[in-house]
Parts: C-alpha cells; sequence; structure tokens
C-alpha cells in the first residue's frame, strides 16, 4: 500500500485529474492502484466496451450527464466487472445543475438561463419525438438527470447503491456488481404511466397515474426500505424521488383521477385497500396477503377511515376492512366512505 494520496497520484497518471477529496473517498471502498482495476475519463461507451477482460473495479472520472443512453453505460460496465465487483461513477444532479447555473450568471439571467437549459437538457432528452431527433444544434449532450434516476437505472441493470456523497457539487456513487447484467425493456418516461400492482386472485394489474415520481424510481423501493424505513402512514422516510409538482398533486390526490379508469375497467373499485406494488404486498403477513387478493383493490382506502400511523397499524387497518366485508360487503364500504370523506374535509387527511 502506498502512504500517501500523492503517492498514488504519482504512480498512476489518470489520477492525477482527481481531485484530493475524490480520491480520498475513492479510498475508502477500493484500491485504484490495483492491477485490476480501470481508470477511464471518458464520455464514450465505445472505451469501456474495448476493454478485452472482466476487472475487479471500474472507475469513470466523467459526469454520466455527458452519456445519451444510460441504460447501455450501465449494461456495458456490469459486463465487463467481476461479479461483486465496484462502479464509481459521478453525476450531476438536477439540485447541482441549478446550483451551478445560479452561481454562473447574474441575478436578472439566472431564471432564463435555468428554463432554457431546463428544456434543452430536461425535456427534450425524454420526449419520444425529440430524443430520436439528432440535431446538434438542439442538443447539448449534458443531460439533467435526478439522483433517483441515477440509483434506479443502476438497481434495474444489476447493481446495488453501496455508498454516495456530494463533492465539489457533483454526486458521487459507489455501485456493487449483484446481478445481470440485466436487460431494461422499453421505458414509460412521460407524464401519465402505468405501474404494475398486484390484483384480485394475485393477478398483475396495471394501475394508471400521473407520475409524482423521477422516472426509474420503483427500482428503488428496496434501497429506501433498508435505508431510511418506513414514516407514519406508511411511506418512506426522505423519499428524494418525488419531484417538487409530485408533492403538491399527492397533497391533492391529482395524481390519481386516472384510476377512475381503472375503475371503469373493473380492475379496481371505489372503496377497497389500495393496490400494491410486489415489493409493498411482499411486507405483509400471509394471513392478510390472502385477505387481500380475494377481493378488487380500491381507489378509497382504509387508510382514510382509520388513519393508521406504522405499517402495522396499516396491516390491521385492512384485516379489519377485509374481514367486515367478507361479512357485508355494501354496508362496510358506505361506512369507510363515508368515514374517509369526513376525515379528508374535516380532519385534513391528506396523502404524501
Amino acid at each position: 500500500m502506498f502512504k500517501s494520496i500523492f503517492e498514488y497520484k504519482e504512480k498512476n497518471k489518470p489520477l492525477n485529474q482527481i481531485d484530493e477529496s475524490v480520491l480520498s473517498y475513492i479510498l475508502k471502498f477500493i484500491n485504484p492502484f490495483h492491477e485490476n482495476t480501470r481508470i477511464l475519463d471518458t464520455a464514450t461507451i465505445f472505451n469501456i466496451e474495448t476493454i478485452s477482460k472482466p476487472v475487479e473495479n471500474l472507475i469513470n472520472l466523467r459526469k454520466i450527464n455527458y452519456f445519451d443512453d444510460l441504460n447501455r453505460l450501465f449494461y456495458v460496465t456490469n459486463e465487463k466487472l467481476y461479479n461483486s465487483g465496484y462502479f464509481i461513477g459521478c453525476a450531476e444532479t438536477y439540485e447541482q445543475r441549478k446550483k451551478h447555473i445560479y452561481g454562473r450568471f447574474p441575478m436578472f439571467t439566472r431564471m432564463p438561463a435555468y428554463f432554457l437549459d431546463f428544456v434543452l437538457n430536461r425535456i427534450i432528452p425524454k420526449l419520444a419525438i425529440t430524443k430520436k431527433i439528432n440535431i446538434r444544434w438542439l442538443r447539448t449532450r449534458n443531460n439533467a438527470i435526478s439522483k433517483s434516476e441515477v440509483f434506479g437505472r443502476l438497481y434495474s441493470i444489476g447493481f446495488e447503491i453501496r455508498d454516495s456523497r456530494e463533492i465539489n457539487n457533483l454526486l458521487y456513487f459507489v455501485a456493487k456488481k449483484v446481478k445481470g447484467p440485466l436487460t431494461v425493456g422499453t421505458y414509460q418516461m412521460g407524464l401519465l404511466y402505468k405501474m404494475k400492482r398486484v390484483g384480485k386472485n394475485g393477478k398483475k394489474i396495471k394501475v394508471y397515474k400521473i407520475r409524482t415520481m423521477n422516472p426509474y424510481s420503483e427500482y428503488l423501493q428496496g434501497y429506501l426500505y433498508d435505508m431510511h424505513n418506513l414514516k407514519e402512514g406508511g411511506k418512506f422516510k426522505n423519499d428524494f424521488r418525488i419531484t417538487s409538482w409530485g408533492k403538491f398533486l399527492r397533497k391533492y390526490w391529482l395524481d390519481e383521477l386516472p384510476m377512475l379508469f381503472n375503475v371503469l375497467k373493473g380492475d379496481l373499485k371505489i372503496v377497497g385497500v389500495r393496490p400494491l406494488s410486489k415489493h409493498y404486498f411482499d411486507l405483509y403477513p400471509d394471513e392478510v396477503k390472502k385477505l387481500r387478493i380475494k377481493n378488487k383493490p380500491g381507489l378509497v382506502p382504509p387508510y382514510y377511515a382509520d388513519m393508521p400511523k406504522s405499517l402495522e397499524e396499516i396491516v390491521e387497518s385492512e384485516k379489519k376492512y377485509l374481514l367486515e366485508y367478507e361479512k357485508s360487503k355494501f354496508k362496510t364500504d358506505v361506512k369507510y366512505f363515508f368515514k374517509a370523506f369526513y376525515n379528508i374535509i374535516f380532519k385534513k387527511a391528506r396523502s404524501s
């Protein structure tokens, strides 16, 4: 082992470009001078594809915002690593981009500059009609991206996040290869999207909703549960996946209006337990799972009638509702509907 960061830099030329705070961070996880560690400073996937043999660790010093196809980048990187190998990279997140622009431009030009960047580097790369148009003057090849999208894409390909830190206004991440490389199919990037949920008889249904989270956020449910657990009401603490406008939409249930289409389709009913993702569903005890899949999920859940504060209380609330529903379907739904209506209107019960 070398005695100092200076010796690392002297022995490995690519490391000469790294700020000492970044190098100190890398050294906490891997030895960058190890013979089976590759260090790159590239925005071209081809330079990763040309690595002939699998490596233990791969570091890319160039921020991933410069890559047009992040899934391909992460797929190839995964392919070039041994199992349990580490990939260390960096990205400029939405918040960091805004901070950078506001610090660079005079006061009266900050908002217009940020809006222009928002359109060119956040909206255009994600719209189906514009991302297929290869016009140099339309694209700056410095795509804006959220922290949750970076992490979600990594998880979707077969990595797991071991650590992350903001250094010099960039997000550095340490990702470990746990499987894969996995192929992600066509991903929904639009405002309206379909969520896979567990329906009646355990059948997978697609529930329509207005997007309130950044893309690829659904891949991070396990990560958030391990890192932050749940807060009152069964939601995640410190859920960085939710957008600013998403918080507003959730507060007034505007994001759930498209679910009325699921009611018309027959996948949901008006009152009933919420349709859950497989991750959430697997957190429930077997007894409640069996009760849940006997009936259709609902748009207005027992949560708004009983106002439970923890996952355990939510489970008990739903169990109580389901057992009552088995005895008297219509009477139970009417009772819960008006109780929920009262709590929402007079006690200001809100989603988050």
